[in-house]
């Protein structure tokens, strides 16, 4: 039971740093949700919902983001993790799409995240003489201009020698020339996550592990929901003047939850991506490469390549989307055509698979629906938001309060996220410069602030605040030495993390970063955790006993020649929230 003090620690907490989403926090948003009324209540964590409540708060009205599960805990931490117009879309014709997501893509890297969001080059190999440099080129040439103003490089070409000394790990055979290219990439779930608090900066309530169990009603209209907490069984209401539908690949369910029929259809398309260590392929540059279907990526990720994807429909558990032997046989055997030095699974770190919501079309093929989204006022009360891709969220979220304000009384003034910056990204460009004199100032070395800064940009102060009388919390984590021990702290106590796995597969990367996939560190991590959250040496335990069989489960699943054998396995291991209820229809 939580005491009056308790909550006025709450309060005074959330007022100093409302964008700390720590435990105090916690207690105080489930209180508001009982007492206040809202004029938005956004469902779903990912970067639309994140993106939703930020656009909303901004616009000065009362919002509240509820996440059934983690922030980024589905499409939003399984992504290629870029940034980018969509080469491929240009040849579907869809120019407004590519259009759209390159000037989102210029304000990410300039304004909005340039602590998160990196340019990145990509390598494409020429294989066919005469007609294909020139065809390729006017594409680039439009991928180069239609975003209007950029920062990153324009297309270079080049030889097969200049390629092969870009890309040495390239088959001599396996092109005649290449043009490099450039886009930008981000850690997918860190992005989100901080979309996410700096929403909550901007007076947003955001509260995980918080479940939509039910839909209030005022005569025709949805007049708010009702959650439930998953972590220990309360429920509560909370009022709204409306409430938006971002749950992605969950669309359809919510919406048979609300009583009512949706405007569209929402389809899951499967996409799989292996990690691999950087010295497996021997290149200065990213590559995109042409398969019968569609392109597939090698795409440089730190000290690895994340290799991806495929685009296969998904009918089975959407909460944990299983890969299979023959997905990775897949990207085994396009990426190895064009390597001298081919890939076994042997050489695999990581591997993780994400779902696209797409909106289902005519087409059987998923690699041909139209990234699109589609915004629809469902029922008075009640706007569902879906389809588009990860670049484009800011742009969805606008149209998705744009078309709840209807139900809200006066007019809000209209969109203005693409003049706020994320928390962290202010100042972010003088620490880089000062990263030598602020690594002296801790003791460690410029490489490893480097890396804190890109991960944190001008919130590193804040983390590092918390080693100031733990040293130690400066140490790498055994088994994962590309990562502080307080930044596992810092994941607990400032930025919404609830269990093991959010801090090993979304706040970090360990879960597909390192052979071991965290369990090798597991015990270690969740004793941090546990400090932060006043977990009992069982609890602590659990925690690591959970997360051991969801990654046995998902080295099983790989193995499997089948989605269904595959998701058998995976869907067998235990919740970190056991509490969840699915389907919730």
């Amino acid at each position: 039971m939580v005491t009056s003090s308790e909550h006025g620690a709450a309060r005074s907490a959330a007022e100093m740093n409302p964008a700390r989403l720590g435990p105090l926090s916690r207690e105080e948003s489930w209180r508001r949700f009982g007492d206040e009324t809202y004029d938005l209540v956004v469902i779903g964590g990912g970067v639309v919902g994140a993106g939703t409540a930020l656009d909303a708060a901004t616009r000065g009205l009362r919002v509240a983001l509820i996440e059934a599960r983690d922030l980024a805990s589905g499409t939003s931490s399984r992504s290629s993790k870029l940034f980018h117009g969509g080469l491929r879309y240009l040849e579907q014709l869809e120019f407004g799409l590519v259009r759209e997501a390159l000037h989102e893509r210029e304000l990410m890297l300039t304004k909005i995240a340039p602590h998160l969001v990196k340019p990145v080059s990509f390598l494409y190999p020429l294989t066919r003489r005469v007609w294909e440099r020139p065809y390729t080129a006017a594409g680039l040439l439009m991928y180069d201009t239609m975003g209007g103003a950029r920062s990153v490089p324009g297309q270079k070409h080049l030889t097969r020698a200049g390629a092969l000394r870009m890309v040495p790990a390239l088959k001599r055979s396996a092109l005649i020339g290449g043009i490099r290219y450039y886009d930008a990439q981000s850690d997918d779930a860190r992005h989100t996550m901080t979309v996410a608090r700096t929403a909550a900066h901007y007076g947003a309530v955001v509260r995980t592990s918080t479940q939509v169990v039910g839909f209030l009603r005022e005569a025709d209209r949805i007049s708010g929901v009702r959650v439930r907490d998953v972590e220990d069984g309360r429920e509560t209401e909370i009022q709204a003047g409306a409430v938006i539908n971002c749950t992605g690949v969950w669309t359809d369910e919510l919406q048979r939850l609300s009583g009512g029929r949706g405007r569209f259809r929402v389809r899951a398309s499967k996409g799989v991506h292996i990690v691999v260590p950087r010295d497996r392929i021997v290149s200065e540059s990213g590559m995109i490469l042409r398969t019968e279907k569609s392109v597939l990526f090698v795409i440089p990720w730190r000290n690895h390549w994340i290799v991806g994807t495929t685009d296969t429909d998904w009918n089975l558990d959407l909460a944990h989307p299983a890969a299979t032997k023959n997905d990775i046989d897949y990207l085994l055997k396009h990426v190895n055509k064009v390597l001298a030095t081919p890939l076994t699974h042997d050489d695999i770190e990581g591997v993780y698979a994400g779902l696209r919501p797409l909106l289902a079309g005519e087409s059987e093929e998923t690699s041909k629906l139209s990234r699109e989204h589609a915004v629809a006022r469902v029922a008075p009360g009640l706007v569902a938001i879906a389809g588009g891709k990860y670049t484009t969220y800011r742009v969805m979220a606008a149209d998705a309060v744009d078309a709840a304000v209807v139900d809200l009384p006066g007019r809000p003034p209209s969109s203005i996220t693409d003049k706020v910056p994320l928390i962290g990204a202010d100042g972010y460009h003088a620490l880089v410069n000062q990263a030598d004199h602020l690594a002296a100032q801790h003791g460690l070395h410029p490489y490893r602030v480097r890396h804190l800064l890109d991960r944190y940009g001008s919130l590193v102060h804040e983390v590092l605040a918390l080693a100031d009388d733990r040293p130690e919390l400066l140490k790498p984590i055994e088994s994962a030495p590309d990562y502080l021990g307080v930044e596992v702290v810092y994941a607990a106590s400032h930025e919404g993390a609830l269990h093991l796995e959010d801090v090993l597969a979304r706040r970090t990367r360990i879960s597909i970063e390192y052979a071991h996939r965290g369990v090798d560190c597991a015990e270690q991590v969740a004793q941090l955790v546990g400090e932060v959250l006043g977990w009992s040496a069982e609890t602590a335990q659990r925690e690591v006993e959970v997360y051991q069989a969801r990654v046995e489960a998902e080295r099983d699943s790989q193995s499997q020649p089948t989605d269904e054998s595959a998701d058998a396995l995976r869907a067998a291991a235990p919740e970190a929230r056991a509490g969840i209820i699915e389907p919730v229809s």
